[in-house]
């Protein structure tokens, strides 16, 4: 079928057609371990003036490049969607996932069928009864998924950011994992049940290439420690990234007392790094007493350090 054709929301599989596209998939994946990523969709016609079209959310990033690199960890990069006040954002979890598939494959299936650790976080997706990924040449995904994966109703804006959240997913594990140079942008091709028309989520045109839209990426996010983590000697180690590089950050640890209520418990600024080997990323290492807490990380914009609206948090436990 061609690319040019009336846009698909369901129908009939050609059987031959999608055989040969999901062989070409399969055999096109060598044996590959590990893996990160991030996500990038563009919209057609009346989406086109949103921010998730245009990259134009306040204090995001203008690359669209990943900002994961080569790990050694077989942890998967999944992006999910959340709310800061009241702009939408993408953000990263690291996910143990079983490794009887491909880096690519195991992220997008977490991505669909798991629940972010934060509930601050949610995902509009399905678990689909078929998956399947490929990279050809250097720098294009292909991402074939079947038509159960799109089980929601959704709005123009947030049907655009779930498939960025696809694209940024997709990217990060290929990234990470190695199989691709993260230094370069990287396209996504989704396939629906080996077909290049559907519309997705009733609003998104799919079978072009994509890439991540800038701006998408949360201003400030924190990357350690994990929701809900405990750690046990007392010694916290905090990394995140800003989208701003050099740019200051204001961070407040809350403890949670024996009624449940969060008091301050320690405040402090910091800087992200402006080295654009490691743009934007933070650090701080504090030593904490047994208990309960939250982090809060924000971005601020002026120089009275008063925060720009935009900020994480992240409850983690000490024992």
């Amino acid at each position: 079928m061609p690319e040019n054709a009336e846009p698909r929301r369901a129908g009939r599989v050609l059987n031959g057609a999608r055989s040969m596209v999901l062989a070409g998939l399969l055999v096109a994946v060598p044996v590959l371990t590990g893996c990160i990523a991030e996500p990038d969709p563009v919209p057609t016609g009346a989406l086109a003036s949103s921010p998730a079209a245009t990259g134009s959310v306040s204090g995001a990033p203008s690359t669209s490049a990943p900002l994961e690199t080569t790990q050694s960890s077989n942890k998967a990069p999944v992006y999910w969607i959340g709310r800061s006040n009241s702009n939408v954002f993408l953000y990263r979890e690291f996910r143990d996932v079983p490794e009887q598939e491909n880096p690519v494959t195991r992220a997008l299936r977490a991505m669909m069928s798991e629940k972010p650790l934060d509930p601050d976080f949610f995902t509009p997706w399905q678990n689909p009864k078929r998956l399947a990924t490929s990279i050809s040449g250097k720098d294009v995904i292909t991402v074939d998924v079947s038509e159960d994966a799109f089980n929601s109703n959704l709005d123009g804006d947030m049907a655009a950011r779930a498939i960025q959240q696809l694209v940024y997913t997709a990217t990060a594990a290929a990234a990470s994992s190695g199989l691709i140079d993260s230094g370069q942008q990287i396209r996504v091709r989704i396939l629906v049940d080996g077909h290049t028309d559907y519309m997705a989520f009733n609003h998104v045109q799919l079978g072009s290439l994509m890439a991540r839209t800038a701006g998408l990426v949360a201003p400030v996010w924190i990357i350690d420690p994990q929701e809900d983590v405990e750690v046990a000697d007392g010694s916290v180690k905090i990394t995140g990234r800003s989208t701003t590089a050099g740019g200051k950050l204001r961070w407040q640890i809350l403890r949670s007392g024996e009624n449940g209520n969060k008091t301050p418990f320690l405040t402090g600024e910091t800087t992200a790094a402006a080295d654009p080997a490691q743009a934007g990323v933070f650090t701080l290492a504090l030593t904490l007493p047994a208990g309960d807490y939250e982090l809060r990380v924000g971005q601020t914009s002026n120089p009275d350090g008063q925060q720009n609206g935009s900020e994480d948090t992240r409850g983690f436990k000490v024992r």
